[in-house]
């Protein structure tokens, strides 16, 4: 019934590492080889007459932002050497709607004031991979999506997301951000459903997260402890991930994690000794990498029946001190719709 899978614990950093994929999406369909651009194009730039509204600037090795024209929407500034926003650039496109910045220089001193926070009807920014220590200034409440992961933000300031009720995706990670540095910024934000905080210094999971949240990724912190009734704020959280962290087994309250709207839960490379207790609708359990060396069933199913049993289809306790035999007699009856296990 099971798959059990043999796994070198030298090998486990890698296997996590690919356990997800993290890349970032620029959102950027390729311009047509056309050859062409329409007329009030940017002369650095390519803007296809297929696609009018877009100004493709990625790759052009520039050192300044272009000044846009009236009727670009969607503006691709991704993998240059660009080190500041000057004022006025944005002054003919006050609507643009999609703004990609990855990848340049950029640091918070050198964005001017008034160019990005008057973009009123900004959906997207993506400014990831710059040198931004501060999030840049913000006024439009149409924001959908926000990225500024792998900045070296230190600071988050509470008003910097107020009113924005339409944002849904916020990737903060990879930066240098403190439980305290976040502090009430995300508040409001009525329509969020994913948080990426991973890879900071954060030594708890945010407070005042909203009740819409579907996933939240917290690895690789120092988060040592989950409060008790976390995740009963967050009634339709299905993907939590807190690998990568100092979690240890006082820390981890009776039945926080027994909610039934989780699918996923990753706790791999933490310090548990026992599994914690799961409602039996989770799907996907990862604790590779911990020091448990009990396989203790009850906190996986109270009582196996026909009608009552686990829906975990993986289960992770490689580089842990369990095996295929620590587990109960009745290990199949609960876990009868897994389909991997892993030991070492």
């Amino acid at each position: 019934m099971f798959a059990l899978g043999s796994f070198l614990l030298a090998g486990l950093v890698c296997q996590s590492l690919g356990q997800y994929e993290y890349e970032d999406e620029y959102y950027m369909p390729y311009a047509p080889m056309e050859g062409a651009s329409t007329p009030n194009c940017a002369q650095e730039c390519e803007c296809p007459p297929s696609f009018p509204t877009a100004m493709y600037c990625n790759e052009r090795n520039l050192k300044f932002i272009p000044i846009v024209p009236t009727g670009i929407k969607y503006l691709y500034l991704q993998n240059n050497f660009i080190e500041e926003i000057k004022a006025g650039v944005f002054d003919n496109v006050t609507d643009l709607r999609w703004l990609v910045l990855d990848n340049n220089n950029i640091t918070s001193e050198k964005i001017q004031a008034g160019t990005i926070d008057k973009l009123g009807s900004l959906e997207k920014l993506l400014f990831s991979h710059n040198k931004l220590t501060k999030p840049p200034s913000l006024l439009t409440k149409s924001l959908d999506e926000l990225k500024l992961v792998a900045n070296q933000l230190s600071s988050f300031p509470a008003s910097t997301l107020s009113g924005m009720e339409n944002l849904t995706s916020l990737h903060l990670s990879k930066n240098k951000l403190t439980t305290e540095s976040i502090t009430g910024a995300f508040k409001g934000l009525k329509s969020l459903v994913l948080l990426d905080v991973s890879e900071n210094k954060l030594k708890k999971l945010p407070s005042g997260v909203p009740a819409s949240l579907l996933m939240l990724y917290a690895d690789n912190n120092d988060i040592d402890s989950i409060p008790g009734g976390y995740l009963t704020k967050l009634p339709l959280l299905q993907y939590l991930r807190v690998s990568h962290n100092k979690l240890v087994d006082s820390g981890i309250p009776a039945g926080v994690f027994n909610v039934s709207s989780l699918l996923e839960l990753d706790l791999a490379f933490n310090k548990l000794k026992t599994i914690p207790e799961i409602n039996e609708s989770l799907e996907h359990l990862y604790l590779q990498a911990n020091e448990i060396s009990k396989f203790d069933l009850t906190n996986i199913c109270k009582f196996s029946s026909p009608v009552n049993y686990s829906r975990l289809r993986t289960l992770r306790l490689d580089g842990n001190n369990v095996t295929h035999r620590s587990m109960p007699d009745d290990t199949a009856n609960c876990l009868r719709q897994a389909s991997e296990i892993i030991f070492e």
